[in-house]
């Protein structure tokens, strides 16, 4: 299953080289042409059903639709050895210091072991037991028993990765790391599969979880007409105590964005997305939820503008050692999104 290929790679921003080739072997058949940038982004080009390119310098420019799904996840990087043996390290991302403490990491390219640490229960103050303990006063305990021997281990700048195993679970869930955005790799492979009217560009790009840099250079190079980021995205749908509407709900289908703090998505794209589903019967639901990003937003600025939406499978506890997702939502954003493309055959409708 190519979603728990991707899901147990390790790739964290800037570090994408291991799912880039899981990627890669999954798509060279299905595409015309791809190329690996300066960035790390991997772009793969799936020319207009019929179209020829000697044909085509002769006409005008063509139809060009961007699909981003990040191959990179939040982690860790190796900062300083300390003289006892233990690992200091800076979070990549957006990591939450709670989920932190007493996990599993493999570091560097070695996939060194190691865990998460703090001084034990019992010598915490009262007051401290109150407390979230912050990253900066956790370490890595890789077992060495000197800066020495950390430093024949570990480099600075080697990257850390949760260690979690994907696996299924009950009522068609699974569990793994990563699945922000790796379900939005895996769906955009299958996407990739089909045939459309108009020239299709797929991008996994890098180093989104640190500022979507990756996309906004791919934008830069491709120049689309619009753009739809498929990620993996906020779930909170467990109870609380507030009579409060979750961001998303499993099994609810692929959530549509109309806003977040990076983009004002394309009403037409919206639309034509939720006019799609209703249409095949395909369940949808929309992000209730202004904050956050992703990569349509850096897309949406590049050059003169380009209209973009994000779409998503919902994923409980992302960012954090391990996710659980809706095999259904998965399959229906593919079918969602293979549904819609061909709408744009005659291009976007005018505002």
């Amino acid at each position: 299953m190519l979603l728990e290929k991707l899901s147990n790679a390790r790739g964290v921003s800037g570090n994408e080289g291991e799912v880039r080739e899981i990627l890669l072997g999954a798509i060279k058949d299905h595409v015309d042409e791809y190329r690996v940038d300066a960035l790390g982004n991997l772009i793969a080009h799936k020319r207009a059903t019929g179209a020829r390119p000697e044909r085509r310098r002769a006409t005008r420019p063509p139809f060009k639709v961007m699909l981003a799904a990040h191959m990179d996840e939040v982690g860790l990087m190796i900062v300083h050895h300390e003289s006892n043996g233990h690992l200091c390290f800076a979070k990549v991302g957006g990591i939450d210091d709670r989920v932190l403490l007493s996990k599993v990491v493999l570091i560097g390219k070695d996939s060194i072991p190691g865990v998460i640490g703090v001084k034990p229960i019992h010598l915490l103050k009262p007051e401290e037991r109150k407390q979230v303990i912050d990253a900066e006063s956790l370490f890595i305990d890789i077992g060495a028993k000197s800066k020495e021997d950390a430093e024949r281990a570990v480099r600075l700048g080697d990257y850390a990765t949760f260690a979690t195993e994907f696996a299924p679970m009950g009522a068609g869930l699974v569990k793994g790391k990563a699945l922000d955005d790796r379900a939005g790799c895996a769906a955009l492979v299958e996407i990739l599969k089909r045939a459309y009217p108009f020239d299709v560009y797929g991008v996994f790009t890098a180093q989104e979880e640190v500022g979507g840099r990756g996309a906004r250079v791919a934008a830069y190079a491709i120049e689309p007409q619009c753009a739809f980021a498929l990620e993996g995205t906020i779930c909170d749908d467990t109870p609380k105590n507030k009579d409060l509407s979750p961001v998303t709900r499993l099994g609810a289908g692929p959530a549509i964005t109309f806003a977040d703090n990076s983009l004002l998505s394309d009403r037409r794209l919206v639309n034509l997305l939720v006019e799609t589903a209703k249409e095949n019967r395909i369940p949808y639901q929309f992000r209730q939820l202004t904050t956050g990003g992703s990569d349509a937003g850096r897309v949406a600025i590049t050059k003169e503008g380009v209209p973009a939406v994000s779409v998503a499978v919902p994923a409980r506890y992302i960012h954090s050692p391990v996710s659980v997702l809706n095999k259904q939502d998965f399959e229906n954003l593919v079918a969602l999104m293979t549904k819609t493309l061909p709408k744009l055959a005659k291009g976007l409708p005018p505002f």
